[in-house]
């Protein structure tokens, strides 16, 4: 099952700046006035490794990489060890309790995900490995974190990393939504028995789809290429009962449709939904949250104006019938429902457009997709409600995948503050002195 190992995290020293100006969110949810502003605040943010820019950008993150190492601005602890990592933050990013998400960085042995042991729920997209594979063979590096959940219903590895997280924490910041702390585990013992709690577990990944895919297909790479051991991927490992987890909805916006006729639309939706007309959008949420409460399935439609229109299932048993391959629990999954019922079979919208987003676009903001309408930007708009961590666990149980962008897992884990650099003697650093 899931074979973890420690490491000798690699992290940005005193020479670099303060750790807060260091670090950046994930790289593919940054624009790039974004990143210009990164390295505005902090020449030596990681956001030049892991979104670099230019004629040869992976050339130059290969070269800043090294550069950097030469220069003691980045260096690899003496000792392996595990990470702990905890992120505060309030539910609602603006309101709502406050939560908090724990877990332990380590690496986790990357195998292809028909061996079992390490699960996905979502599609991928070829682009994005292909851009990943890329850094991957200029650096030799992980530089942000795979996310991933397990399974603990004992609670003892919930209770060995709160017990090794007790003392000041190494760093510890506030982005302005997100309090970051990081604490280092050397002990052998405890590197021990976390190792053991995980060899009989089975790994859910929440999000680094394309990072873990892209992992493997690198360990065959310096395999085949003799460059070095890559069968080790960073990840973060959080318990599925965290708590803390929280998991928002990403809603669809169509646009581009030719002859889309709204009306039409929804008179076909009748066929599965009870549709109610609603009067002001800023009822949305408190609609879709009771409706989330019951365990019903529906979806707000907005097609411009002040109002839109409540899209409730009437019959489960529909899925069971029109996909008959698909676990009960891919079947019943909101996004499941909403493509296969309206997306595709309505809107003509197939799943080769979905991939290429050629009429189908998302976002995570209610506002923003709403804003869009209004714009004209998109004809309309399918607002969700989140998925469920058990129905990620479910379908990646099933052996089966989610369509792409059903999951958001908030917050974003911080890429910067422990990286790892591999063994290996990739191309460009025979001549360099750098191991």
């Amino acid at each position: 099952m899931a074979e973890i190992k420690p490491f000798r995290g690699m992290r940005f020293t005193d020479k670099a700046g303060e750790i807060q100006t260091l670090t950046c969110p994930p790289y593919d949810i940054i624009s790039e006035d974004q990143r210009q502003e990164y390295l505005r605040v902090n020449p030596c943010n990681v956001i030049r490794l892991e979104l670099p820019r230019g004629e040869n950008p992976y050339e130059e993150a290969g070269k800043t990489l090294e550069t950097w190492l030469q220069e003691g601005i980045l260096r690899q602890d003496s000792q392996p060890g595990f990470y702990i990592y905890e992120e505060e933050f309030l539910a609602g990013v603006t309101h709502g309790p406050v939560k908090k998400v724990k877990g332990l960085i380590c690496l986790v042995k990357a195998e292809p995900f028909s061996k079992g042991t390490v699960l996905p729920h979502e599609e991928t997209l070829s682009k994005a490995k292909e851009d990943r594979l890329n850094l991957m063979k200029a650096t030799g590096c992980n530089f942000s974190q795979i996310y991933s959940l397990y399974m603990d219903e004992e609670g003892a590895t919930r209770e060995r990393i709160e017990n090794l997280s007790q003392d000041t924490p190494r760093y510890e910041f506030s982005d302005g939504l997100v309090t970051h702390r990081l604490w280092l585990v050397n002990d052998p013992v405890a590197i021990q028995a976390l190792c053991e709690d995980f060899a009989p577990r089975k790994l859910y990944i929440a999000d680094g789809h394309h990072r873990y895919e892209t992992a493997v297909n690198f360990s065959r790479y310096c395999s085949e290429n003799g460059l070095g051991d890559a069968g080790y991927v960073m990840m973060m490992l959080v318990d599925m009962e965290n708590d803390g987890l929280v998991v928002f909805p990403t809603h669809r916006l169509v646009r581009g449709l030719e002859s889309f006729d709204p009306q039409a639309l929804l008179e076909g939706c009748r066929e599965h939904f009870e549709v109610t007309e609603m009067a002001d959008t800023a009822e949305i949420p408190q609609k879709l949250n009771a409706l989330y409460d019951q365990g019903r399935k529906a979806f707000a439609f907005y097609c411009g104006g002040q109002g839109w229109h409540l899209l409730e299932l009437r019959d489960f048993s529909v899925m069971a019938r029109l996909l008959p391959d698909k676990s009960p629990a891919s079947q019943d999954l909101d996004v499941t429902i909403l493509h296969s019922l309206v997306l595709e079979k309505l809107l003509g919208i197939d799943q080769e457009n979905m991939a290429n987003q050629k009429n189908l676009t998302y976002t995570r903001s209610e506002e923003e997709a709403l804003e869009s309408v209004r714009k004209g930007e998109s004809q309309c708009a399918f607002i969700l409600n989140p998925t469920r961590v058990e129905e990620i666990r479910d379908v990646a149980a099933a052996g089966e995948k989610m369509p792409q962008k059903s999951t958001y897992f908030y917050p974003k884990l911080i890429t910067g503050l422990v990286m790892n650099r591999m063994d290996l003697q990739l191309p460009h650093e025979e001549s360099s002195g750098i191991s």
